[in-house]
């Protein structure tokens, strides 16, 4: 297993984040997606700009405070965890995914896969958040 936590802060509050995070319709800020498809209201997957595709199953949704998923594609299987914590006006997320590679020729890749992924959808998380507090 490999296990890859990323924990930031952004001066907004939980909802706005929540909201942007949790929403399965509105991802036109993720720079790593070209589509989500909701199957059910526990489960989605999403499509990358190749078309490779993430099945995802919500095992816990407590708003504004936990959401967490199951993560399923043909080179990985695992779990997330996003905690998200609002003090003194600022919000605290903390992604953490807890994956092993189905194919043994890919661990040794899988922890750098996940610390790219995180960084990616962080960096594309507060180019969203910039836009909408200028609006």
């Amino acid at each position: 297993m490999s296990i890859v936590n990323t924990t930031v802060k952004f001066h907004c509050s939980v909802e706005k984040i929540w909201n942007i995070v949790t929403s399965l319709t509105e991802y036109a800020w993720r720079s790593d997606l070209s589509r989500i498809e909701v199957i059910s209201e526990k489960k989605f997957v999403e499509y990358t700009n190749k078309g490779y595709a993430t099945t995802f199953t919500i095992t816990l949704t407590e708003p504004y405070k936990r959401w967490e998923f199951d993560i399923e594609n043909g080179n990985i299987e695992g779990h997330w965890t996003g905690v998200f914590s609002e003090i003194d006006g600022e919000t605290e997320i903390s992604f953490t995914e807890d994956v092993k590679p189905k194919k043994f020729f890919m661990k040794p890749f899988v922890k750098g896969y996940l610390k790219k992924q995180q960084e990616t959808y962080i960096a594309d998380l507060r180019k969203a958040m910039e836009e909408r507090n200028k609006g």
